[in-house]
């Protein structure tokens, strides 16, 4: 299927990033010349599926889902000589996940542990900036973590037409308020945006994608994982509902970081406007979203678990690798 629409992506897309090692290559070599071969998936059996390479080849597919890129045909998206390579990768990071998180623990046991803030703040991001973060650290993470929040909540809605009753109306719920509730200038990727003007950043969707580190790449990652498959439904509400229980004591730190900073009122606004709104969103997701799940389909209880604790997996991966690099001195960024 090709024509006007398909073959000429909209000028808001992203531009094609650098490659990070051979698959990503020959990947972004497929994508932007039609006489270039797709990857072998065989060739994805020897790559690490936390690493740079893979989890940009990775980002790279998934985005064809979302704005795509510049240069890249919008009929990619489903491009059947891609799909193995996709499946290849998708089924290494899984299976990297599944062997780093502890299994049989049910969605009760992981959600009490997250439910309870750790005494020990030594590996947390967001108490370093809050009582200690310098204005290019905030920067850092807001460029860091702009993949993601200027899509927000767009991964979690390939969820809503696999649920039912309950599950259905309570995510709806909290989609439609991170949406901003029927207005545009509410919606919390517009907010990230302000926070990110506030901070000298570029807004643009996906510009720093090529500055951000593969622990970066595999939080935003997972999510398009869980959500571009239906298989997957309980670990993408289990990631989610992670989310949203921690976000609020994250969120109270980072606006108090970004009011001592002097980030400026835009981005102190993103983090408090979530402070109270996640507040709300964990009562809804936990007993709605979950519960109404877990009631109608009770044996996708081990993957709601299994997403939850992936997700932190993922987080704390990224906080080493941040707060690592802060402290002997180094930008966390590939590059500024």
């Amino acid at each position: 299927m090709t024509g006007t629409t398909t073959d000429h992506p909209t000028s808001s897309a992203p531009v094609v990033p650098a490659a990070r090692g051979p698959l990503s290559a020959s990947l972004l070599a497929a994508l932007t010349s039609a006489q270039q071969d797709a990857p072998d998936p065989g060739d994805v059996g020897t790559a690490d599926p936390y690493g740079e390479d893979l989890q940009l080849a990775l980002y790279v597919l998934y985005e064809l889902h979302y704005r795509g890129f510049a240069g890249v045909a919008e009929d990619r998206e489903w491009d059947p000589a891609l799909m193995p390579l996709r499946q290849a990768m998708e089924m290494r990071f899984l299976n990297a996940l599944r062997a780093d998180v502890p299994a049989g623990r049910s969605t009760d046991e992981v959600f009490a542990e997250l439910l309870v803030e750790p005494t020990d703040h030594r590996d947390s991001v967001a108490h370093f900036l809050e009582h200690e973060g310098e204005l290019w650290q905030i920067r850092e993470y807001a460029a860091l973590r702009s993949l993601y929040h200027l899509k927000e909540a767009d991964p979690h809605a390939w969820v809503i037409p696999r649920l039912r009753g309950r599950a259905k109306a309570g995510m709806v719920a909290i989609e439609y308020d991170e949406f901003g509730a029927g207005r545009a200038e509410n919606i919390h990727a517009h907010l990230f945006a302000q926070l990110m003007a506030d901070l000298d950043l570029d807004t643009r969707y996906g510009h720093y994608v090529e500055a951000v580190p593969a622990p970066a790449l595999a939080v935003v990652n997972v999510m398009s994982l869980f959500g571009l498959h239906r298989a997957l439904r309980g670990a993408l509400v289990g990631h989610f509902a992670c989310v949203e229980v921690t976000s609020s004591p994250g969120s109270r730190r980072l606006a108090s970081a970004m009011r001592r900073t002097g980030a400026g009122p835009a981005a102190e606004h993103f983090y408090a406007e979530h402070v109270e709104a996640d507040a709300v969103h964990e009562q809804v997701v936990r007993r709605e979203v979950v519960g109404g799940l877990l009631e109608e389909e009770p044996h996708l209880d081990p993957d709601v678990a299994f997403g939850a604790a992936a997700t932190v997996h993922l987080e704390n991966r990224l906080a080493s690798h941040i707060l690592k690099s802060w402290r002997a001195g180094r930008p966390t960024l590939l590059k500024g």
